[in-house]
This record gives C-alpha cells, sequence and structure tokens, in this order.
C-alpha cells in the first residue's frame, strides 16, 4: 500500500508545479515550505536513515530562505549542509570503494565541475561578484553528491545529477546565462531529485546494506 505521505508529497508537488507555472506569487511559496517535511515524513514512516531525514530537513531550510529577500546565502548554506549528509551518507555505504574502482565517474565529475564553473565565472563576475566563491564551493559539493550518489544506486545517482542540474540552473540565471524563465525546469528538476535520492537510498538500504551495515549506518 502506498504511503499516505508519498502521496501527499506527490499531490502537493503537482499542486507546487501548477503555480509555478502560472506565477502565483506567495502561493507557490507557501506550497513549497510543504514538500520537504512531507519527503522526510515518509522516510521516517519507511524508517529510512535519519541522515536521509537531516538532509531534508535542511533543505527544507534552504527552500524556505531562497524565498526571503537578501536570505541567498543562509539558502546555500542548508543547501550544502544537506549535500554533506548526502555524501557522508553514500561515503558511508561504501561509495569510495566503488570510484576506485570506476573511477572515471569522479574524472567526469570533475570536468562537469570546471566546465560549469568555466561557464559561470565571467559573468558572475559581471552581475554576482561576490557569489564567485559561495558558488564554486557549493558547486564542488553537488558534484561530490551527484558523484558518490552514482557509485551507490542508479536511482540516487539520476538523482544526484539531477541535483547537480536544478542548481546549475539556478546559477546559470544569476549569472544573466541562457533563458531567463527556469523556475519551472528548476523545480521539476529539484523535485525529482529529492525524491529519486530518497527512493534510491530507502530502497538500497533495505535491499542491499552495505560497508559498515543498515543499524550503523543509520547513525
Amino acid at each position: 500500500m502506498r504511503s499516505p505521505w508519498l502521496v501527499a508529497f506527490l499531490a502537493a508537488s503537482a499542486i507546487h508545479l501548477v503555480l509555478v507555472a502560472t506565477d502565483a506569487g506567495i502561493a507557490d511559496s507557501v506550497t513549497k515550505a510543504l514538500l520537504m517535511p512531507l519527503l522526510a515524513a515518509w522516510v521516517v514512516s519507511v524508517r529510512g536513515p535519519r541522515l536521509l531525514v537531516a538532509a531534508l530537513l535542511l533543505s527544507w531550510v534552504g527552500d524556505v530562505a531562497l524565498e526571503i529577500d537578501g536570505a541567498f546565502l543562509v539558502g546555500m548554506a542548508g543547501f550544502a549542509a544537506a549535500h554533506v549528509c548526502y555524501i557522508t551518507w553514500f561515503v558511508r555505504a561504501g561509495a569510495l570503494d566503488v570510484l576506485r574502482r570506476r573511477w572515471w565517474i569522479a574524472a567526469g565529475g570533475l570536468v562537469v565541475w570546471a566546465g560549469v564553473l568555466a561557464a559561470l565565472w565571467a559573468p558572475l563576475g559581471e552581475h554576482e561578484p561576490a557569489l564567485r566563491i559561495p558558488i564554486a564551493l557549493y558547486a564542488l559539493l553537488l558534484t561530490a553528491t551527484a558523484v558518490t550518489a552514482l557509485a551507490y544506486s542508479p536511482l540516487a545517482g539520476v538523482g544526484g545529477v539531477l541535483f547537480l542540474l536544478s542548481d546549475t540552473l539556478i546559477a546559470l540565471d544569476l549569472a544573466h546565462v541562457g533563458p531567463s524563465e527556469t523556475g519551472l525546469a528548476v523545480m521539476i528538476t529539484y523535485l525529482a531529485a529529492q525524491l529519486l535520492l530518497a527512493t534510491g537510498i530507502t530502497r538500497a538500504n533495505v535491499q542491499h546494506p552495505a560497508g559498515l551495515g543498515a543499524e550503523q549506518m543509520a547513525r
């Protein structure tokens, strides 16, 4: 039977995307604030790991902060802490061992990171110079999440890549590079990323607990 928390998350996501597409203003901010708590509640209901719950709640801090004028760096810090939780989980689960054998995953991630920075550095210097270093460091965390997620499971890997894509779209908008109306694409990729990361982690943890074992990994 499908969890009511997951159904609520999917329903709230659909409503939120419609509101974003129709530029509903405050209403889409309200629905946005509901999304990660609902997904976190689902993870708790299926006895998912605490690090995953922490990642989702820290993402919620980021979601809320990004709706407040002047709180962009606070939002970035919330998401950065969420990525630290994701990376910690994947590393504890043995991602580094996989990456030693499949080094090209990490190499590809570094190439993507360098390419994104190369495309953004000059435009950010013109429009948001104070954000260049924070965005570079945050992008490195994003890349680490994507790379370690790919080493963990296919579902989580796709989620990590979509998270990287979603936040790259935000950075491109800040740098005034590419299309200006990316809000809907950002939210579609972001919500898909969080759902796939949560599903990938909970499913792999139940079916194939690795490394430290499910009980230790949940700490």
